[in-house]
């Protein structure tokens, strides 16, 4: 009988062993890899493995995922523009040579001027025979003034002789030879006035003083500081009556823009949408022709989890994960979908549970542990 017990025992041993060969205990399948060391690692199964001390000189941050429903955005290449109600440009009329109109000089980018103020002239450019052409009509003209002056004078001395309707045609007579003198000397000696056509801040200032220039050159632009007007391309169709509002990033900070409109009318293949804002300073906080990412907040809600832009990352396959904490001192990548926010955060919308830590400071550096 105990003969028959021991090989009952021994049976029983042997075919635990036989379970266990070769990977096939599956108690031991759920055990995490084994760490070798106390510094920052990429284990077997892909996670990271990063001490409390490393931690702390990596600047590691974690944010707890909550789920929200927010307005659906979308993500609009664009630029800024000039408000054409509140902006302006000088331009020249004529060719001709630049002239500073006060003691000070012309005025620099980033001065203000008031609305019509004289900020340089232009002092017509003409040739020696239009000029020499220009003089000789104009002793033409001073001669038969004189003459008509004189004629005038008799005619008045003869008054109770001679009818009044050769006096006053003698009167009209000297009236427009000195017309013509007046429009003939200041085709000589005037100066075209470059005058500010709004009040503002000079976007850009392109005189200098003895500078040529041709007609239609500009000269100055004119902005309003409290007025910033940005132009979005929308190269796929959208919905225009559900567009809301957008923001563009300057910075660390979000700049709201009220949406205007859109021109039925295509360009470049592309739908321009026009936002603005009106709030002190916002003229200056981008310049004029600067790209920028708009993005365009929709009516239609969504939900998801909010993130901010910077735990997002790429992996090795040139997937976009973000880093998820699982314990103390472990962190896993979870490839994630995403939709644009506000600028400074992204909508997670697959990949990511609500509750999950996730790794908002330090992402792009954990990625980087092999």
């Amino acid at each position: 009988m105990k003969r028959q017990l021991g090989m009952f025992a021994l049976c029983a041993s042997l075919a635990t062993a036989s379970l266990a060969h070769e990977g096939h205990d599956h108690g031991d399948a759920d055990k995490a890899p084994p760490i070798v060391g106390n510094q920052p690692q990429r284990l077997a199964d892909g996670t990271v493995f990063i001490p409390k001390s490393a931690q702390r000189g990596m600047g590691v941050l974690t944010l707890k995922a909550s789920s929200e429903t927010v307005a659906r955005s979308l993500e609009l290449p664009g630029r800024v523009i000039m408000d054409p109600h509140l902006g302006g440009r000088v331009q020249a009329m004529q060719p001709g040579r630049i002239e500073p109109a006060g003691l000070h000089g012309l005025p620099a980018a980033g001065s203000r001027v008031k609305k019509g103020e004289v900020l340089a002239w232009v002092v017509p450019a003409s040739g020696a025979i239009e000029r020499s052409n220009q003089a000789a009509t104009l002793a033409d003209l001073k001669a038969g003034l004189g003459l008509a002056e004189k004629r005038l004078a008799r005619l008045r001395d003869l008054a109770d002789t001679v009818p009044q309707k050769e006096i006053d045609a003698a009167e009209t007579e000297v009236l427009s030879l000195k017309g013509r003198i007046a429009a003939v000397g200041a085709g000589l000696a005037g100066r075209e006035a470059l005058v500010a056509p709004v009040g503002g801040v000079l976007a850009a200032s392109n005189a200098v003083v003895g500078q040529v220039v041709e007609p239609k050159e500009l000269i100055f632009e004119v902005i309003d500081p409290d007025s910033l007007h940005v132009e979005a391309t929308a190269f796929d169709p959208i919905p225009l009556d559900q567009v809301a509002s957008a923001t563009v990033v300057v910075g660390e900070q979000v700049v709201p823009l009220s949406y205007v409109g859109a021109p039925r009318r295509l360009r470049e293949q592309a739908l321009p949408l026009i936002f603005e804002n009106h709030a002190a300073g916002a003229g200056l906080a981008l310049p004029l022709g600067q790209p920028v990412k708009v993005q365009v907040r929709l009516k239609a809600t969504v939900q998801g989890l909010p993130l901010p832009a910077s735990a997002l990352v790429r992996n090795t396959a040139n997937q976009v994960v973000v880093w998820v904490k699982t314990a103390p001192e472990r962190f896993a990548a979870r490839a994630v979908r995403r939709e644009p926010l506000d600028g400074l955060r992204v909508l997670v919308t697959g990949g990511l549970q609500a509750g999950d830590r996730v790794v908002v400071q330090g992402a792009s550096l954990i990625a980087q542990i092999r």
